[in-house]
């Protein structure tokens, strides 16, 4: 019996040693993976960050680049009829929104949605300006009441987004 308590006075302390070593080491793991995951993260953010000013910036280029009256600069509306006008007009604005499709994954729901709403109602206003002119005109006709809708409803629908994306930047920097 007397060798039972020995043996117990032994282990007992060992044993206590040994579940105390074992929650500091786990406490301190537990910590070094923690401080860990927040380098990372840490790091993560400075590119997430570079990623997602980089998406804004496109879109407010997106934007611009949509703008009836900068569209209407960069094609030579005097070369086409109005029909064919209007072709190159939407397919500049399909072109340019696919290539900048994918930047919505750095984006707010809402920015994206304030994006997607100022394209369509470009695509609406230049449709349906296109319904006020003879296909078969000169693309110059076209143009300019293109011009003169913008102003006449004082609708400009990339302006209102670029101010949100503006806006929603700060906020985020």
């Amino acid at each position: 019996m007397e060798n039972i308590w020995d043996l117990l006075k032994m282990i007992l302390p060992a044993g206590f040693v040994l579940i105390g070593m074992y929650l500091t080491s786990r406490n301190f793991l537990q910590k070094e993976f923690e401080r860990r995951l927040a380098e990372i993260k840490l790091k993560n953010s400075e590119s997430i960050t570079s990623i997602r000013l980089q998406a804004y910036e496109r879109m407010c280029l997106f934007l611009e680049r949509i703008l009836p009256d900068h569209m209407l600069l960069r094609i030579q509306a005097h070369e086409f009829t109005s029909e064919e006008l209007h072709h190159i007009i939407m397919l500049e604005i399909r072109n340019e929104f696919s290539h900048n499709f994918s930047q919505q994954m750095y984006m707010s729901h809402e920015a994206w949605t304030m994006v997607k709403n100022a394209k369509e109602e470009i695509i609406t206003l230049i449709n349906n300006t296109m319904a006020q002119v003879h296909p078969q005109s000169n693309g110059i006709e076209l143009a300019k009441k293109i011009l003169e809708n913008i102003r006449e409803y004082n609708m400009n629908p990339s302006v209102p987004a670029i101010a949100f994306l503006k806006e929603e930047l700060k906020q985020l920097f």
